[in-house]
């Protein structure tokens, strides 16, 4: 009888060592596991070499060939063996990794690059009358010879991966991967701004960005626009906070200046581009209720601290970092930033305007110049409104910021946004400037103005309310009942006062002075819905501005209602004294500038 398999002896596992070929290309992997980290670690070694020149040439996305040659401090002929060895480095004074202010310091990029590819380095010191080159192949190198070079580096790497074959398997398009590079080439060119950085592509340059001198904040904007482009530098905000051994600074964008995704955001730490949660978290939580939460702000952010404040050894990639106290470290980014968007006040990207112009020339959104179109004519003649309607803000005269309006013929040049002239389409009002016109969206105007004063009312005492003379039942769904009555006492700051009716309605007894003529039933059903949106573990002042946001949105003049100047004119100075007020509760911008120069282009008069 054959005998059963569980009383054989069970095989032990052996352990055996890795040749060192295998553990240095298993290494190489987690430094190198694309082209872009490649050109990484070599346009970095470049920096700490002190270069004021780097160009970087590429074929075939990397894969054929990457090439950095700088005009930095170079190697002596007996460090280039060295260079390639695994963790050796001079970027250490001694054996601490507490006071990193190199952006290398492992010692592991060349020596993994030369594990992978065809490398050759020529290094030339300055004051040296000759280069000096050294060639590996797939980690053999060759002895050291005499070469002809200019004073610096160059580093060639030719066959990327053609000893990990397997690797080459998982790289992407050759358009994926040279656009891979060119976005770390600009991230490490927007940290160093005196640096002039080429990109050539098979012959072909694909970025040019010229050393920008001056003074720190002027260079570095000037790079910025040549990177993520002038509307961004035109319409950013400059930032510089600081708070004790921490220093913020650099350029943010308006809100109105968003973009779907967080492509556009460039956090830097001790001038070292990261990929760091807290600090993108941050980034986002600053701006708020001031953007749709399916858009980010552009930024380009610096973060200057002590070394031993954080640590960049957490990954051979170098991307991430741990900071000593994140804690300091967020309320410094959400406070500088929340701070700086409050001092922009009303204002909002030009860019907007400049879009609007070009609108006018596209008949029905195609290229070309055209006259206005039909309608536009017949509009102007109901510009005037009619007599002056019920009061923008309801209240006491203390919560209402719109009573000293100045009269319809102010001077124009007198007040930022102007002065109001017409009303279109009883939703829009049209504004005069010394520069051109405004043109007001009344309802996501009004909208912020009535969101920020309950803000600025549940942060001081409580939203004042107002006791109805009639209590009013709303109907509602059992749901929505229910998630009224578990947040009742939460709501009273707000304003409201409602009590369970039954299971499919609550009465409302008091509602917010500020929205006293809204429809109280729609507001009701509307903000039940937004609870049941809410997590219930969201911060307590987050989900209150929501249901603020809610609020306002209920209480704000209406588009399709009619205006008198005064009123216009009430709602231009009171958004004019209201921060954020550029964009709605929604992230939409509340107004568009059109310049008189470019209003004239349009008519060929320039």
């Amino acid at each position: 009888m054959t005998p059963m398999l569980a009383d054989a002896a069970p095989r032990l596992p052996v352990i055996r060592r890795l040749p060192q070929n295998i553990v240095n290309r298993i290494a190489a992997g987690e430094v190198v596991e694309r082209p872009a980290a490649a050109v990484k670690e070599l346009v970095e070694n470049a920096l700490d070499a002190g270069a004021s020149r780097i160009l970087i040439e590429i074929e075939d996305g990397g894969r054929g060939l990457i090439a950095v040659t700088d005009d930095g401090s170079g190697m002596a002929p007996d460090a280039l063996p060295l260079a390639i060895e695994r963790h050796a480095t001079s970027k250490l004074d001694d054996d601490a990794l507490i006071k990193i202010r190199s952006l290398g310091f492992r010692g592991e990029a060349l020596a993994a690059l030369a594990e992978v590819s065809r490398l050759r380095l020529v290094s030339r010191p300055a004051g040296q009358t000759a280069a000096a080159a050294l060639a590996v192949e797939a980690g053999r190198a060759r002895p050291v010879e005499p070469a002809a070079g200019p004073p610096g580096t160059r580093v060639e790497l030719r066959d990327l991966f053609f000893a990990t074959p397997a690797r080459l398997k998982f790289l992407k398009s050759e358009r994926a991967e040279t656009q891979a590079i060119r976005e770390v080439v600009e991230r490490l060119a927007m940290a160093y701004p005196a640096v002039e950085f080429g990109l050539v592509q098979a012959g072909k340059r694909l970025l040019a960005l010229p050393a920008c001198q001056g003074l720190a904040f002027d260079a570095l904007v000037r790079r910025l626009g040549q990177v993520m482009g002038a509307a961004f530098a035109e319409n950013a905000l400059q930032l510089d906070e600081a708070r004790d051994e921490l220093r913020l600074f650099g350029y943010i964008g308006l809100p109105t200046e968003s973009r779907p995704s967080a492509r556009s955001q460039h956090l830097f730490v001790n001038r070292r581009p990261v990929l760091d949660r807290l600090l993108k978290g941050a980034l986002r939580a600053a701006y708020g209720d001031l953007l749709f939460a399916d858009r980010q702000p552009m930024a380009a952010l610096f973060l200057e601290l002590p070394p031993e404040q954080v640590d960049v050894n957490v990954h051979p990639a170098k991307a991430e970092v741990r900071f000593r106290e994140p804690a300091m470290v967020r309320g410094l980014v959400i406070g500088g930033i929340k701070q700086r968007l409050a001092a922009a006040g009303c204002r909002t990207t030009s860019s907007l305007g400049q879009a609007a112009l070009g609108a006018f020339g596209r008949p029905g959104g195609a290229g070309g110049r055209s006259w206005p179109r039909p309608g536009l004519a017949e509009a102007a003649t109901s510009f005037q409104a009619p007599a002056p309607g019920p009061d923008l803000v309801p209240g006491p005269p203390a919560a209402r910021p719109m009573d000293a309006a100045p009269p319809a013929e102010a001077a124009a040049a007198d007040y930022p946004l102007g002065a109001a002239r017409a009303q279109l389409h009883d939703s829009y009002i049209v504004a005069q400037t010394a520069a051109g016109l405004i043109l007001v969206d009344q309802h996501a105007a009004h909208e912020r103005l009535v969101f920020e004063q309950l803000k600025a009312q549940l942060a001081a005492q409580g939203v004042r309310r107002q006791g109805l003379l009639l209590p009013e039942v709303v109907t509602l769904q059992p749901a929505q009942a229910e998630a009224l009555a578990a947040r009742q006492a939460e709501l009273v700051p707000l304003g409201l006062v409602l009590e369970p009716f039954g299971t499919d309605a609550v009465l409302l007894r008091e509602v917010p002075a500020l929205l006293a003529k809204a429809d109280l039933a729609a507001l009701v059903r509307d903000l039940a819905d937004s609870l049941l949106e809410l997590e219930l573990a969201s911060p307590l002042e987050q989900a209150l501005h929501r249901v603020c946001a809610s609020l306002a949105c209920h209480g704000s003049v209406r588009a399709g209602r009619r205006l008198s100047l005064a009123e216009m004119d009430a709602l231009l100075r009171a958004m004019e004294q209201t921060p954020h007020s550029g964009q709605c509760n929604h992230g939409r911008p509340t107004y568009v500038a059109l310049s008189l120069a470019d209003i004239e282009r349009q008519f060929q008069r320039r």
